[in-house]
């Protein structure tokens, strides 16, 4: 079976060959520019290739077709144009990371000196605003840069919240229909990141692609505001839901089956020992809207529903069910109640995990290589049996993770279809 195959059979809970894969089909699933950069020259030996930085706020890299094949990548992204910081992909031009790593970023990547050692970066590329984001000196990601400006309550408008969501034009889509009909002419898997449906993410909150942020931007401030302005957050959900709802009919319409899957939330409700919100603020303020979502994509398309959540989210997990999700990642096993076989054993039927192949906060980057290869094909043979997993690692692949480690995690995933 090709890729595209194996990522629908999986979707489906249907037997496959071997364990489907993606490395980079998400902003959530990728692997930081200075370890690709490494392992693509311990693969490939092609010392002068400078990856592409592609999520320049995680500095994550671009899987270009050479990785694609040597990894065994079965999953493509279809990623809107745009990067988090709302400049586009393109006119790449040389840069160097305080490791030393020499990487390709977009023209509009543009870094000023924070007079510390560090860089601040700008919306959409303009210096001449205030910067949205931060590197500390040494740093391999960017902070958002708190934006918010005084808040008077009596004059809150939802509408502000909402100005960063808007109908996708004829140009906004044209690319995502190109890339998914690229995709399905490769043979691979599809996921798109739909734009939108992340309700309360709190990456996107501080909106560092808008060079002004009226609304709630702070952070704290918008944890807040989902206890003690409910109303304000709801309506600003009800705003966002309405134009999210029209979004999906044009980008259903037009990608079709080209994909197979759709990431709509990363929205984090746990925390490593317990849960970011009670399962009754959960039902309350999130689900309505998330079944909305879902059940609109699953009836008008056959479309698999991704939810990205870290932490302890055991407890909702049968909510996220209810909801109308279909895959769970990133299957953080390390924090309190997410024992793996538990996972599998009760929630297998109705999801597939799309993670959990090997601990990111100590197995991966702190490990021995026979401990990263014992992790990862117990992993796989305990989720992918008989099927239901896609395999990553436990979020994205962090800057610094060993490279002997790294090809121990291959070797475990080509062993595991033996």
């Amino acid at each position: 079976m090709n890729s595209r195959e194996r990522l629908q059979k999986t979707l489906n809970h249907e037997p496959v060959d071997r364990v489907c894969v993606d490395f980079g089909a998400t902003h959530v699933t990728g692997i930081s520019a200075s370890t690709l950069s490494k392992l693509r020259k311990a693969l490939l030996g092609e010392e002068d290739y400078r990856v592409k930085i592609i999520e320049p706020f995680q500095m994550l890299g671009e899987m270009d077709d050479k990785l694609i094949e040597a990894l065994g990548v079965d999953v493509l992204p279809v990623l809107p144009p745009k990067t988090m910081f709302g400049f586009e992909n393109k006119d790449w031009k040389e840069f160097t990371m305080f490791d030393g790593t020499e990487v390709l970023v977009p023209g509009d990547f543009n870094v000023t000196s924070d007079n510390k050692g560090g860089w601040y970066l700008y919306p959409q590329g303009d210096t001449s605003v205030p910067p949205s984001g931060h590197m500390p000196k040494d740093g391999f990601y960017f902070d958002a840069i708190c934006r918010q400006d005084p808040i008077i309550e009596e004059k809150l408008d939802p509408a502000d919240n909402l100005q960063e969501f808007a109908l996708l034009t004829d140009e906004d889509i044209a690319p995502l229909a190109e890339r998914a009909e690229t995709v399905y002419n490769l043979g691979k898997g599809a996921i798109l990141s739909a734009p939108g449906t992340g309700f309360g993410d709190i990456a996107l909150v501080p909106a560092m692609w808008m060079k002004d942020t009226p609304g709630i931007r702070d952070v704290e401030e918008w944890y807040v505001s989902t206890a003690m302005r409910r109303d304000y957050v709801y309506k600003v959900f009800e705003g966002q839901c309405d134009i999210a709802l029209k979004n999906l009919k044009r980008l259903i319409d037009t990608l079709g089956d080209n994909v197979q899957a759709v990431f709509t939330t990363g929205t984090d409700f746990g925390m490593q020992h317990g849960l970011f919100v009670s399962p009754k603020a959960y039902r309350d303020l999130f689900q309505p809207f998330h079944k909305i979502i879902n059940d609109f994509i699953h009836k008008n398309s056959n479309w698999k529903v991704f939810i990205h959540s870290c932490g302890a989210v055991k407890e909702i997990i049968p909510d996220f069910i209810a909801s109308g999700f279909d895959i769970l990642n990133p299957v953080q096993c390390s924090a309190a109640g997410m024992a793996p076989a538990e996972l599998k054993d009760r929630f297998g039927n109705d999801l597939v995990f799309w993670g959990g192949g090997v601990d990111t906060q100590q197995t991966l980057p702190f490990g021995t290589p026979e401990e990263v290869y014992k992790e990862v094909l117990g992993r796989i043979r305990l989720f992918n049996t008989p099927t239901g997993m896609v395999f990553n690692t436990t979020h994205n692949i962090q800057a610094k993770t060993p490279i002997d480690n790294l090809m121990a995690m291959l070797k475990a995933i080509k062993d595991s279809a033996q």
